[in-house]
């Protein structure tokens, strides 16, 4: 085979839909990821695209198809107000 690996991961978020209420009545505005990428030494290799109605600190997994020993997997996501994170391991 190709080799490859299966990446997981556990995203802390929040992810409010912008349909729940705060205790005075007012709607929470919606605040969630947005886009998901995974990455191969830097070439893009995995995308998703988010809507509102993913749970508070998603879970996914995936597998990628020939990464190898030593290979760099990064994984970023980004957020309806601009926030960003990554995170590497090789």
């Amino acid at each position: 085979g190709a080799g490859g690996a299966v990446v997981r991961a556990l995203m802390k978020y929040d992810m409010e839909s912008g349909q729940r209420k705060d205790g005075s009545g007012r709607t929470v505005p919606a605040w969630h990821i947005q886009e998901v990428v995974a990455r191969v030494n830097g070439e893009p290799a995995w995308q998703a695209q988010w809507g509102t109605a993913v749970s508070r600190n998603p879970f996914v997994q995936f597998t990628l198809k020939g990464v190898k020993s030593g290979d760099k997997v990064a994984l970023a996501w980004a957020d309806n107000r601009g926030a960003r994170r990554s995170d590497e391991v090789t």
